[in-house]
């Protein structure tokens, strides 16, 4: 099975967009944080978090078929191919069946919310809570890019709260503030 090694470098090789990088790792970051409270391997969930949008910039009208060609011919797991297609399910038709695939679909659009949450706080994702991500969620004209529905319906796929989902993501993001440039420091335009 690839390593996260080699994921990183295929990220490397496709993604040249830094913030789109970073979203991929905060779905990594999120998706490997739920893998141990369903009994799953961390290491095996994170590889589809790190992947799903990998040719989002090179083949914006075939995403992720592209990517998940390239990832079979790399040999990558079937599970880890179905919850990248399953995150797009309504351009590729594969419904979300696994926990993994589930758990990537709550974890991306949420991951979008918090970091532009995040960015606009001079605390940044240092003491970001739940209360303050829904309150930007209510509003329409903030990150504007984020299915709000798909971000409600994520704790439902996965039966837990809407706090609870939002606090496990933030504090999986948290573990990696420094690399995502989302600490308070670097929002205020400190150390990058």
């Amino acid at each position: 099975m690839p390593t996260r090694e080699d994921a990183l470098r295929l990220l490397e090789e496709w993604v040249e967009s830094p913030a789109l990088r970073n979203h991929m790792k905060a779905v990594e970051a999120a998706v490997r944080t739920y893998a141990p409270r369903f009994g799953s391997d961390p290491d095996r969930w994170a590889l589809a978090g790190l992947l799903h949008d990998l040719d989002w910039e090179k083949y914006p009208n075939e995403h992720p078929l592209r990517a998940v060609e390239e990832l079979r011919r790399r040999g990558y797991p079937e599970h880890v191919l179905h919850a990248i297609l399953a995150h797009r399910g309504g351009f590729t038709g594969v419904a979300p069946e696994s926990q993994l695939d589930r758990t990537l679909l709550a974890c991306d659009e949420l991951t979008g919310l918090v970091t532009a949450t995040a960015l606009v706080r001079p605390t940044g994702i240092d003491d970001l809570t739940a209360k303050s991500v829904k309150k930007k969620m209510k509003d329409p004209t903030f990150a504007k890019g984020v299915d709000r529905e798909d971000v409600r319906r994520g704790p439902e796929l996965l039966g837990v709260e809407l706090d609870d989902h939002i606090e496990t993501v933030i504090a999986a993001m948290r573990g990696i503030a420094r690399e995502l440039g989302l600490t308070g420091e670097q929002v205020r335009g400190g150390a990058a």
